[in-house]
């Protein structure tokens, strides 16, 4: 890439980005469009412009003093606890990077550019003609130069000021923690266990039976009821489709309705009972669905009841009156075999996979094993298509392989433009095809709760994007490059591979830009959420539940924003010293997301779920991972440079290790479990524990005819 592509794809960026920032002043303003630029609010019965001093009339930077100006509770009472540390993740590796900027830009910078050795060496920065920044990077230094010094004082630099901002946020999210955990308001989770592995019962005894003599003999005195999980399978079928007519029911009365109210002929709406109501009889919809509504009730009940009697599953979820019992219940060791009564704290109602309860304690091992195989060969075989992408989308490359689109991409506008553009956006195209997929993975481990699953699939999608992303791109393009050369001297493949690292700087620095301006552009704006609302509205749309469910936001999507987040902060780290001039993408990247999603998090996402935070050592300890990279990274450059006192950063992933090793100890068990000297603050109302126990029945499950009798061999009474 030349400079004047990289000017073209910064400028074109960040044009695009003032442009999606003024549409958004203006389309928020329309009050048609509030239900998609403040549904947060509106779902809280707030008033959506009196936001944080906002109004209707404000001008185009408005967003960003609300935004400023709005507290740490603010944003947990929007938009959950767990988003509250999403932001403490942003403001820390913004810290780390400003610091970073403070000493390595004005140090760094003047000892790169005054030396001349960019003219006579192959390791430059950037692939192509990119001198005007390869002078300002460490490339432009001379092997076995004595100003290598201050690059590898900057490498400590860098390390010790993570270090110091990573322990200060940890303490800080540990009290945060304990603060919101400490709430005088009852959470239901905070009464109930969850149980699995529960060995055969007795003869006699029914399952519901021995999990109650169990569990009072242990707790005696705050042992309120237990629910043994049931196999809701088909039961959910049921209740799926009774809903779904339902729904469709509602969407034919109002179809029948606004016919009569605008005058139109009263021809009431019709459908086809065949597939996909393209084939079969035609019918009067609204009779039609009244009939299997009739139907489906009966059959409803009869499965729940059978559901309950016969389908019950070897775990539960037990409650107690008191949530210090629960807590420490939740830690301790119920059964001499690790095998039998395992206990574990239970997530909210809303998070439950119930379908994964009741997975044995060796099959989770197993499962776990084989996701585990099935993440290490999709990583393999993945990274030999991004490999292939990262070659194939540099211009140079492309023309050896296909020499017929020599005369498109030698007319240099279309040249700049895709050099610009076009490897990042392949990139950025591929890479969206993942998240679904590893969720299905990190789900059929057998993993209880949607927050866990959530996690698991932010860990794996981190792998893919490090081993795929950073290190494929990086080492598939120069391999790619270099292959003529490799072949005749096969042992400088890791003297070539240690020169050509900084080779794909100008590629990651474009790419931060690219999601920093483009990326915020489009989350601020909302433009592709606010057409898909605004067609089903015109189209689709005939009842007020189902305008809500085209608005409806959904949650920040931890599972792929963290991991994105942490291919940002590694590759920044990773260049921090190599090309100094990335770190002010860097910090853009950070402190612009900062503002965009903390605008998204007050008035637009709605938490699907409340972890309290269990995000964060996973946030940390890939941070630190980052910056193990980094410091191997750093190494190995170092050694290419030929620079004799490189073993003075040997010490450095030594203390990396450590670091996180005091840090797991000091601070990773009260992530993991409730501290019992938190669990005992005072409440200021005793819960309800029939509405606690109630709220964990599941849906398909709960109806108004059905009492505790009728409940009585999988709830106890």
């Amino acid at each position: 890439m030349d400079f004047s592509s990289f000017l073209t794809s910064l400028g074109t960026s960040f044009l695009i980005f003032v442009l999606l920032m003024l549409l958004f002043t203006w389309l928020s303003r329309k009050p048609g469009n509030v239900v998609v630029y403040y549904p947060n609010r509106i779902l809280k019965g707030l008033d959506p412009w009196d936001a944080y001093g906002g109004s209707r009339t404000r001008n185009p930077f408005a967003w960003i003093g609300e935004a400023m100006s709005a507290t740490e509770q603010d944003v947990i009472s929007m938009s959950g606890f767990d988003t509250a540390v999403y932001f403490v993740f942003l403001s820390t590796v913004l810290r780390i990077l400003v610091l970073s900027s403070i000493v390595l830009l004005p140090m760094l910078l003047p000892v790169a550019v005054t030396d001349d050795s960019v003219k006579s060496t192959t390791a430059t920065t950037s692939n192509g003609t990119f001198n005007d920044l390869d002078k300002l990077s460490m490339g432009n230094i001379r092997r076995r130069s004595p100003r290598l010094w201050a690059f590898l004082i900057a490498t400590y630099w860098v390390s010790f000021v993570t270090y110091y901002l990573l322990w200060k946020a940890y303490k800080y999210v540990s009290v945060l923690r304990a603060d919101t955990l400490m709430s005088s308001e009852a959470k239901p989770e905070q009464f109930v266990i969850l149980v699995r592995d529960i060995p055969l019962a007795l003869r006699g005894q029914t399952r519901k039976e021995q999990v109650d003599s169990y569990f009072n003999t242990i707790y005696p005195q705050t042992f309120y009821r237990s629910m043994v999980v049931t196999d809701n399978k088909e039961v959910n079928k049921i209740w799926e489709e009774l809903e779904g007519y339902k729904k469709k029911l509602a969407h034919a009365k109002a179809i029948y309705a606004e016919s009569r109210r605008t005058g139109k002929p009263e021809a009431r709406p019709t459908n086809k009972t065949g597939f996909l109501g393209l084939f079969g009889a035609k019918v009067d919809s609204i009779e039609y669905y009244k009939e299997k509504i009739n139907e489906l009730i009966p059959k409803l009940k009869s499965e729940q009841n059978l559901t309950l009697r016969e389908k019950q599953q070897d775990a539960a979820l037990v409650f107690f009156t008191n949530r210090v019992t629960a807590a420490s219940a939740a830690q301790s060791l119920h059964d001499q075999m690790v095998d039998k009564w395992t206990v574990t704290d239970a997530p909210e109602p809303r998070q439950l996979l119930w379908n994964n309860l009741k997975i044995k304690f060796f099959q989770r091992q197993v499962r776990q094993f084989v996701v585990y195989v099935i993440v290490a060969l999709a990583i393999l075989f993945y990274m030999i298509p991004i490999g292939f992408i990262s070659a194939l989308t540099t211009l140079d490359n492309l023309k050896k392989l296909l020499p017929f689109v020599k005369p498109v991409v030698n007319l240099k506008a279309l040249r700049t433009v895709l050099e610009a553009f076009l490897p990042q956006i392949a990139l950025i195209i591929f890479l969206a095809l993942l998240p679904k997929f590893l969720l299905i993975l990190s789900k059929a481990e057998g993993i209880p709760s949607v927050s866990h699953a959530v996690r698991a699939a932010s860990g794996k999608y981190f792998y893919f994007t490090m081993l795929n992303v950073f290190i494929g791109v990086t080492v598939g393009g120069t391999l790619f490059s270099t292959l003529k050369t490799i072949e005749k001297n096969p042992n400088s493949v890791v003297t070539i591979l240690a020169n050509g690292l900084p080779g794909n700087a100008t590629f990651f620095l474009t790419l931060v830009a690219l999601k920093f301006f483009v990326g915020y552009g489009l989350e601020l704006s909302r433009i592709v959420p606010l057409i898909i609302y605004h067609l089903k509205r015109k189209y689709l749309c005939k009842t007020e539940a189902e305008l809500v469910e085209a608005w409806y936001p959904g949650d920040l999507k931890y599972g792929t924003r963290v991991p994105g987040d942490m291919l940002i902060v590694t590759i920044v780290l990773c260049y921090s010293v190599i090309a100094p001039l990335i770190l002010p993408f860097g910090v853009v990247y950070f402190g612009l997301g900062w503002l965009v999603l903390r605008n998204q998090a007050l008035k637009v996402y709605v938490p699907s779920y409340e972890s309290y935070g269990r995000m964060w050592p996973h946030m940390h300890s890939r941070i630190l991972a980052a910056l193990i990279i980094y410091q191997v990274t750093m190494f190995g450059y170092f050694g290419a440079k030929k620079f004799v006192y490189v073993p003075f950063l040997i010490p450095l992933p030594i203390l990396s290790l450590v670091f996180g090793y005091a840090c797991s100890r000091k601070f990773y068990r009260f992530f993991r479990d409730m501290a019992l000297e938190v669990a005992c603050h005072d409440l200021n109302q005793i819960p309800n524990m029939d509405q606690v126990f109630r709220s964990f029945i599941p849906p398909c499950l709960r109806s108004k005819e059905l009492d505790d009798d009728e409940f009585e061999d999988a709830l106890s009474p």
